[in-house]
């Protein structure tokens, strides 16, 4: 069996790219710093601290059962967490990844998901699965389709709930599903982060601790032109999507995914033209 391999967040894109293809996920340590690592946490305790004690939906019954009901849950973050904004959504790391593994299938890629998650005590297993079965009905294509991760902000450990991954599955065909024992769970320190590819199979860990609380930033990005879980554009309010940088704009929806270059069409325009530029006119 196979471990996750380890890297330091100064490795070049061309290793950590190399780690991906062969593996399926790779570790990188000091993804975010010290200091933006406990301002982060910070600025979303307070957040935490409602959501906990607020009643949480779903879509349906079938993902209130995958998820639990000790878990905690803060999502759309970049309508609420500038930190997010500011070092995460466009973090290198992930832009390097997503132009060797996602730009090839797209003109452009976006945030799929931003879901941070508290695995308290008690908490169990989750199911090993593949994130790219959320688009199922999608006939098989040539690549891949996302790029996930899961940002370290406290330790994780095999004990409390560290993500499980099958390295090496993302190259397994449709018939082959993991059998027990050949899940490794994940254990990074804080302010880690362990980046796989929508094939890799994976899972979240059970929390077996009495006591230990395992908050993990769950970030994905999908093919431009794919419908995202999380609807960026509607979890985004326009006076704060109106001040970020274009970049950002433009991974949360507000562009349009252009393929005209490509012999194709282009997708989310309002009134012709890109979001973003309607804003910078406060058009929109």
């Amino acid at each position: 069996m196979s471990d996750i391999p380890v890297l330091s967040n100064a490795a070049s894109a061309e290793q950590v790219n190399a780690a991906l293809q062969e593996f399926g996920a790779v570790i990188l340590e000091e993804f975010i710093g010290p200091a933006i690592l406990d301002a982060f946490n910070v600025e979303v305790d307070s957040l935490l601290a409602a959501a906990h004690s607020e009643e949480q939906g779903f879509v349906s019954e079938a993902v209130a059962q995958f998820f639990g009901d000790r878990v905690t849950h803060l999502s759309g973050l970049a309508g609420k967490v500038p930190l997010f904004n500011q070092h995460i959504l466009c973090h290198p790391r992930y832009m390097d990844v997503c132009e060797h593994f996602l730009k090839p299938n797209c003109s452009d890629y976006q945030l799929n998901i931003a879901h941070l998650m508290e695995r308290r005590p008690g908490s169990e297993a989750q199911f090993i699965h593949r994130d790219a079965w959320v688009w199922k009905r999608m006939p098989v294509t040539a690549g891949e389709i996302q790029v996930a991760s899961l940002v370290a902000l406290s330790d994780f450990t095999a004990e409390n709930g560290g993500t499980l991954i099958v390295p090496g599955s993302h190259l397994w065909d449709d018939q082959r599903y993991p059998q027990p024992g050949e899940e490794i769970a994940t254990r990074m320190s804080a302010g880690s982060a362990v980046i796989y590819l929508g094939n890799t199979f994976h899972g979240g860990g059970g929390n077996t601790t009495a006591n230990e609380v395992r908050r993990g930033l769950h970030v994905s990005y999908t093919l431009g032109w794919l419908r995202t879980e999380e609807n960026q554009c509607l979890a985004t309010p326009l006076e704060v999507a109106r001040k970020l940088p274009l970049r950002s704009q433009q991974l949360l929806g507000f562009g349009v995914h252009d393929d005209i270059d490509a012999g194709g069409g282009y997708l989310g325009t309002v009134e012709l033209e890109p979001a973003h530029a309607r804003m910078a006119r406060h058009k929109l």
